[in-house]
């Protein structure tokens, strides 16, 4: 980011009041007030505080059919999605399985090869799911949309349990539900309950919740010996913060009781394992972490290599041997961040092939409404988070595709999008199918991120149908890059300690991190690593050091930046540091 509009926060003064006297901190009670909360309950991270599980639509049934399993000694396979949020969500259920009774030879999983098999539950993986022996067939984080694979599988016989949390799928316009036995899904039709943001890993959560009340219920334990559930809290909350699904109340308390197991160190030994390679203090945990150093690790497996290291990281109660896999997890990301800069190059390079593009301003002259990318080179395992980079470049909303990999496949593409507020991208491609029916093969996704596959002879015809129904949704203001700040940042809170208070407390996607903003003197800039800006700020007649990760242009001698505080160490002393977010385009 680079210029744009800084907006700052309204803040309530007397919900900002009411909350410094239910005893919250003075800059936290700013903060919280200017982001929705009205009350100290929706801060209270207790567990006593989150919703119950059988308000979630589908948990009890859920509960009486794993139960019904667990006691018949059926086998159960779990297909997972190939992301963080799928691995996340796996190794809970099966760690929350085996802690509620299930012995190991019942449990198995299988996670969908990208290239062969793509999103979700298909026919294909339901005969697999089969030659394993198992009865049941519990999906997490996928199989709302699974309709044939579904009902092949139950065609086999088995017993299908969909845990999901994305949209269910458009057929004709009308939704469609899968014919599973129970679908436990927060976005399923008439499920009235009021966390829609849970990721797939908090569903399997709630799932377990129920199935423990019921097999308390059928006296397997009471309320004393029951198993201790929260015990996968480091994996929920790593799972929800690394899909970037929107912190609502009930997701920031999970987040938070996750973070305190993590710096409590009482996670998973490969939870640690992460940590370690990433070269993060697990003591001080904070959501950054889980969100650019241990979710990315996790993520680039399912799209370079194998998510079944990632969970065989997450589920392995030895911890050598989980070192061994966080260390193959490293890898494994160092070569997608190759990949990711050889492609974003790539793409800059398409895009001025036809675009008027001023890089001074770190945007473009004449930039269609939304952009389509595609080229023979690329990898299809890294497309979605390409498309995010293009979207934080250029502000539009983004698709790019690579050739399938999969053998005679090379003329279908894969492609994955991201968008900006105000443009919902599942509904846009639903607008595309209407406007070229049968152009694209399959669709899906969310308002904010979403994928879909098409004939490469489609491509050009693809994108410029998506730029034109973009033009058509979105206006100059919509396309306009704003960033909400927090105002100035009292000097009397400009201290490592405020940077650590901060840092605790959970943030995230629909309860942004706190950035403050205010005109501050340049006094020196410099540029480090090649391509970060080193800064030495007058703020408050006081010196601060800052840094700009990604800009190397240099800024004026007086400008307004937007700012995030963070504690800094040199030469054993605690400083605080200005991380830049970007500089008001003084509109």
């Amino acid at each position: 980011m680079a210029f744009m509009h800084l907006i700052p926060r309204d803040i309530p003064p007397r919900t900002q009041w009411q909350l410094e006297q239910a005893g919250i901190h003075p800059l936290l009670a700013r903060l919280y007030a200017a982001r929705g909360v009205s009350s100290i309950d929706e801060v209270d991270a207790s567990l006593k505080r989150l919703l119950p599980p059988d308000t979630l639509e589908g948990t009890h049934e859920a509960a009486l059919l794993l139960a019904d399993a667990l006691e018949q000694q059926h086998k159960l396979c779990i297909v997972a999605d190939y992301d963080c949020d799928g691995a996340t969500a796996c190794s809970v259920a099966l760690r929350g399985l085996a802690m509620l009774g299930f012995a190991r030879e019942q449990l198995s999983y299988l996670v969908p090869d990208r290239v062969v098999d793509g999103y979700g539950l298909t026919a294909a993986i339901a005969d697999r799911v089969k030659a394993t022996g198992a009865g049941l067939l519990v999906t997490v984080d996928n199989g709302i949309a699974s309709l044939e694979g579904v009902a092949h599988a139950r065609q086999l016989g088995l017993q299908v349990l969909v845990t999901d949390h994305h949209l269910p799928a458009l057929v004709d316009g009308q939704v469609k539900l899968p014919e599973a036995n129970v679908i436990v899904n927060p976005n399923a039709p008439q499920c009235s309950f009021s966390s829609k943001a849970m990721a797939g890993v908090g569903v399997m959560f709630y799932v377990l919740l129920a199935l423990r009340a019921e097999l308390r219920a059928r006296g397997r334990f009471d309320a004393q010996t029951q198993p201790r559930l929260d015990k996968l809290l480091d994996l929920v909350a790593l799972g929800t913060v690394a899909d970037v699904v929107r912190l609502d109340a009930n997701n920031r308390r999970l987040v938070a009781q996750g973070l305190e197991r993590m710096r409590k160190g009482q996670m998973q030994p490969g939870v640690a394992a992460l940590f370690q390679v990433a070269r993060r203090n697990p003591a001080r945990a904070s959501t950054f972490d889980m969100g650019f150093a241990l979710g990315p690790r996790l993520n680039a497996a399912g799209r370079l290599a194998d998510m079944t290291i990632g969970i065989e990281c997450l589920t392995t109660d030895d911890a050598a041997l989980a070192t061994r896999l966080a260390g193959t997890l490293d890898q494994i990301n160092r070569e997608r961040k190759d990949i990711e800069s050889d492609m974003l190059e790539r793409s800059l390079v398409l895009l001025e092939q036809h675009l008027t593009v001023d890089e001074q301003l770190d945007s473009a002259a004449q930039l269609p409404a939304a952009i389509a990318i595609y080229d023979a080179g690329f990898h299809e395992g890294v497309v979605g988070i390409l498309a995010s980079r293009i979207k934080e470049k250029f502000y539009r909303p983004a698709f790019v595709f690579a050739p399938s990999q999969a053998p005679g496949q090379e003329q279908i593409l894969k492609g994955s999008g991201r968008s900006i507020a105000g443009f919902h991208l599942r509904d846009a491609l639903d607008l595309v199918e209407k406007r070229h029916p049968g152009m694209l093969l399959r669709f899906g996704g969310h308002a904010m991120a979403a994928g879909c596959t098409l004939r490469a002879q489609d491509f050009e015809t693809f994108a410029s149908v998506l730029a034109q129904i973009a033009a058509e949704l979105l206006d100059a203001a919509t396309l306009a890059r704003t960033l909400p700040t927090d105002g100035p940042l009292p000097a009397s809170y400009c201290t490592p300690q405020t940077a650590h208070l901060l840092q605790t407390a959970v943030w995230g996607n629909g309860f942004a991190a706190p950035v403050f903003s205010e005109p501050l003197q340049i006094l020196s800039q410099r540029i480090v690593g090649e391509k970060h800006l080193a800064l030495k700020l007058n703020y408050q007649q006081q010196v601060v050091d800052g840094i700009w990760f990604g800009r190397s242009a240099p800024l004026p001698q007086r400008a307004t930046l937007a700012y995030r505080l963070e504690a800094d160490e040199w030469q054993g002393q605690q400083r605080v540091r200005f991380v830049v977010e970007g500089m008001d385009d003084g509109a």
